[in-house]
C-alpha cells in the first residue's frame, strides 16, 4: 500500500542537515507552523520552502530523539484551547533563520475556537527521519511554550529517581565535589606556603609563614629608600653609571637636549648650517619659493623699499613704471609749454590733464565759465598745452606715465 502521510525533509533542510553534520555545528529547528493546504491534502514536496497554506506559525514544545529509534527526532507542538478556527492537513519545521526545513502532511483534523462551542488542548506531532540526530539540537525552552502531560510525567519520575539514588549514594560515599573559584564544596586544610593549589585552604600556621614573609619585602611606601644594597641592585637592574648623573653640557654628566655631544642633533652655533638637506627642510616649513629670493632690484628679486623712488612731482614703482604730475596756472597765450619733474627714460606712456578752473582777477565778480585744455608731450622731457580760449587765465593738472 502506498503510503499516503509522511514528512520528509526539504532540499533546504538537508543541505543544512548536511552542513552541520560536516562542520560539527548543530542544526536549530525552534518552531512549527501547521496549514489546510488550501482546502485539499497536499502532497509533501522536498522543493517546498513554506506551507501551501499556513494557518498558524509557532514555537516548538519539544524536539527529541525517538527513543525506539535512534534515527528519528520527534518535534511536538501544543494548540491552545484559545486557538483555532481552521482545518490542519499540513505540517512545517522552521529552523532560527526562517528556513523551512521539513515538511509533511497528516489526515484532516479540525482546531475550534471555545466560540464555536467547543474547545480543546491539540498536540501536533511530527516523526522525521534525519541521516545525524547528532547535528540537531534538542531542547525544550519553558520560558515560551507548554510541556505535554506525558513529558512532565516522564520526567518527574525520573527526576524522583534521580534524586532518590543521588541522596542515598551520598550517604554512604566521602566522594564529595571539592571547592573550586567559582563553586561550594569541601576544602582540605594545607600548611604548605609553597602549594599552588586552589581547592585546598590555608591553615592559620601557613598564614602566619606568609605574613612573616611579606614583612622582610620592600615597603612601596618608602620608595625603594629601605633597599639594603643600592649599588647592587642598580646592578641587578643592569644601570649603567649613567643613572646616578645629572644631565648638562659639562664633563661628567648626562648629555643634556642642546649638548653638541649628542649624535646628529642640530647645534645652535651652527645658525643652520648643519641642515644635511635645506631644499627639504624649507619645503617642511611651507616655504614656497618666495622666500629663498634675495632683495633687490635685480631679475628674480623682490624689490626692497628703495624701488619706491620719488621726489617732487613723480615717483617710481617696482615694476620701473615712472608716474609724475603737476598742477600749473596759464596765462591768455593759447599755448603754454613745461618740463616733467625728471625726464622719462623714453617717451612717456599716456599723459592726462584736467582743467581745474579759470584764474579771476576778481574773485567776487561773476563766475568765469571754465575752459577747455588739450596736454600732451612732446619728448620723454616736456610737455605743451593749449586752450581753446585765450582770453582767461586757467589752471590744470596733469599726470604723465613713463617707463
Amino acid at each position: 500500500m502506498t503510503t499516503k502521510y509522511f514528512a520528509i525533509l526539504t532540499n533546504q533542510g538537508a543541505a543544512r542537515l548536511a552542513n552541520a553534520t560536516m562542520l560539527g555545528t548543530k542544526l536549530n529547528i525552534t518552531q512549527m507552523a501547521v496549514g489546510d493546504g488550501n482546502g485539499t491534502l497536499p502532497t509533501p514536496d522536498p522543493a517546498q520552502t513554506k506551507l501551501i497554506n499556513q494557518t498558524r506559525i509557532a514555537p516548538i514544545n519539544s524536539l527529541s530523539v525517538d527513543a525506539h529509534d535512534a534515527g528519528q527526532i520527534i518535534a511536538e507542538q501544543i494548540i491552545p484551547e484559545n486557538e483555532g478556527g481552521f482545518f490542519i492537513r499540513e505540517i512545517g519545521l522552521y529552523d532560527d533563520d526562517g528556513i523551512l526545513i521539513a515538511v509533511a502532511n497528516c489526515p484532516e483534523t479540525y482546531k475550534p475556537l471555545l466560540a464555536e462551542g467547543s474547545g480543546r488542548t491539540q498536540t501536533i506531532r511530527m516523526i522525521l527521519v534525519v541521516s545525524s540526530t547528532s547535528a540537531i539540537t534538542l531542547k525544550i525552552d519553558p520560558s515560551v511554550v507548554l510541556a505535554t502531560r506525558k513529558y512532565v510525567d516522564d520526567a518527574v519520575i525520573e527526576v524522583k529517581s534521580y534524586v532518590d539514588g543521588l541522596m542515598r549514594n551520598h550517604e554512604q560515599s566521602r566522594n564529595h565535589p571539592d571547592a573550586t573559584t567559582t563553586a561550594k564544596g569541601f576544602t582540605q586544610l594545607n600548611s604548605s606556603v609553597t602549594d599552588d593549589r586552589e581547592t585546598q585552604s590555608a591553615t592559620p600556621k601557613a598564614v602566619k609563614i606568609a605574613m612573616d614573609n611579606a614583612n622582610a619585602r620592600l615597603a612601596k611606601e618608602r620608595n625603594l629608600a629601605d633597599l639594603p644594597n643600592q649599588a647592587l641592585a642598580r646592578q641587578n637592574l643592569q644601570l649603567g653609571n649613567s643613572s646616578t648623573k645629572n644631565t648638562g653640557t659639562t664633563a661628567d654628566t648626562v648629555a643634556a637636549g642642546d649638548d653638541a655631544r649628542i649624535t646628529g642633533a642640530m647645534q645652535k652655533s651652527q645658525n643652520g648650517a648643519d641642515i644635511p638637506d635645506v631644499e627639504k627642510f624649507l619645503q617642511n616649513l611651507g616655504l614656497k619659493e618666495a622666500a629663498k629670493r634675495e632683495v633687490g632690484t635685480g631679475t628674480n628679486q623682490i624689490p626692497d623699499m628703495g624701488a619706491f623712488a620719488s621726489g617732487t612731482g613723480w615717483f617710481k614703482l617696482p615694476s620701473g613704471h615712472i608716474v609724475q604730475f603737476g598742477t600749473y596756472s596759464g596765462n591768455t597765450t593759447r599755448f603754454i609749454s613745461g618740463n616733467f619733474p625728471i625726464p622719462f627714460p623714453t617717451q612717456p606712456l599716456i599723459s592726462i590733464s584736467v582743467m581745474s578752473d579759470a584764474v579771476q582777477s576778481n574773485p567776487s565778480g561773476p563766475i568765469t565759465p571754465v575752459l577747455s585744455v588739450n596736454f600732451e608731450h612732446i619728448s620723454n622731457s616736456s610737455w605743451r598745452v593749449s586752450t581753446s580760449d585765450n582770453s582767461q587765465h586757467y589752471r590744470f593738472s596733469y599726470i604723465s606715465i613713463g617707463c
